[in-house]
């Protein structure tokens, strides 16, 4: 067997999340090389956040210091809609509290249970199978963005990937939970 190379670990990184379990031989490669792989991606404007503890790495577009301009982009942002934001903050919460138990490290969900999470936060609806395809259709997008994946031996059953942490932290809940509370203000007012 050859010795990791940079590409091993750059490669994988480049086309997406490098999880794991999912991606030994790159995540050795990474494991392996750290300070070169970061360096090397540094010289395009890379960081890359490695989570040996959750079994995840990815890349984010470097800090840019504020007297200089904002160089392109390599990482595309990816603007999501309400229902996809409150799908994925109800989802860390639900982590958050797995995590507390302790007695589980795997987040599994049923798009049923996913409906339970958001019927809260949603309007009150006459058609219940709308609401349904609403989640699943979400879910979806979640899957797509690499926050869960759907078990192929369960239909409608994911697990949700612990990479959601690195992306929905404390200061991403607080701004949704401001832009949430002035949704409900607007909703009161325009009730009134």
């Amino acid at each position: 067997m050859s010795d990791p190379t940079i590409a091993d670990a750059c490669i994988p990184l480049l086309r997406g999340v490098v999880y794991a379990d999912t991606q030994p031989a790159a995540w050795n490669a990474l494991l392996a090389l750290p300070a070169q792989v970061r360096d090397y991606l540094s010289t395009i404007g890379l960081d890359v956040v490695i989570d040996e503890a959750e079994g995840y790495a990815f890349l984010q577009n470097a800090a840019t210091p504020p007297e200089q301009d904002d160089p392109p982009r390599l990482i595309a942002r990816r603007p999501l809609t309400y229902r996809v934001s409150l799908m994925l903050v109800l989802l860390r919460r639900r982590l958050l509290e797995l995590d507390a138990q302790g007695d589980q490290t795997r987040l599994i969900i049923t798009r049923d249970e996913a409906v339970d999470l958001v019927r809260t936060y949603h309007p009150t609806r006459s058609n219940e199978a709308r609401l349904t395809d609403d989640v699943e259709s979400d879910l979806r997008r979640i899957v797509e963005l690499g926050f869960a994946r759907a078990l192929r031996d369960q239909p409608h059953t994911y697990e949700i990937r612990r990479i959601i942490k690195a992306f929905v932290d404390a200061q991403w809940l607080a701004d949704f939970d401001e832009r949430l509370s002035g949704y409900l203000a607007a909703a009161r007012q325009d009730a009134s």
